[in-house]
């Protein structure tokens, strides 16, 4: 079975669509790569991101706000023969977004994104009080570039 690519752009947001979330990497000022878990929200080709306000994510991105971001979805063990250890593979969807973090400051612009990361978990609208909105740190990614891989489908 051969890993192909995918090009058509609706098929890269099918993929981003079925992930409940995706692993942000990014390069530290010594050089070395940091990678997290993170749920996500997604529109328009931006993804949104939150998370506290300092900590080591933050300090990475302010002086180098480059990332990569990974979205695998549809993983499912198989094999050809289950005694040949290299006829075992997985089939996967997956994209890889590449683009650069923009903190979003504005009270109102952070609840609208809050707002698209809540809809992809949970079927109803909430309500933001001023301080969580003040203290949570809320991040766009404008996606640069997207590739798509699949594998066994």
């Amino acid at each position: 079975m051969k890993a192909r690519s995918i090009s058509v752009h609706n098929e890269l947001l099918d993929v981003i669509g079925r992930c409940l979330w995706c692993h942000v990497a990014m390069v530290d000022s010594d050089g070395k790569p940091y990678v997290i878990p993170m749920n996500f929200g997604f529109k328009d080709d931006i993804i949104y991101l939150h998370g506290a306000g300092n900590g080591k994510k933050i300090d990475i991105l302010t002086k180098n706000p480059a990332v990569c971001i990974n979205f695998s979805t549809d993983h499912l063990l198989r094999y050809q023969n289950e005694n040949v250890a290299c006829s075992w593979s997985m089939k996967y969807r997956s994209v890889i977004a590449y683009g650069n973090v923009e903190f979003i400051e504005n009270a109102e612009q952070k609840e609208s994104a809050l707002h698209l990361v809540m809809a992809r978990y949970a079927k109803q609208n909430f309500k933001f009080n001023p301080p969580s909105i003040r203290e949570v740190m809320v991040m766009k990614v404008k996606a640069e570039k997207l590739e798509g891989r699949v594998y066994g489908y």
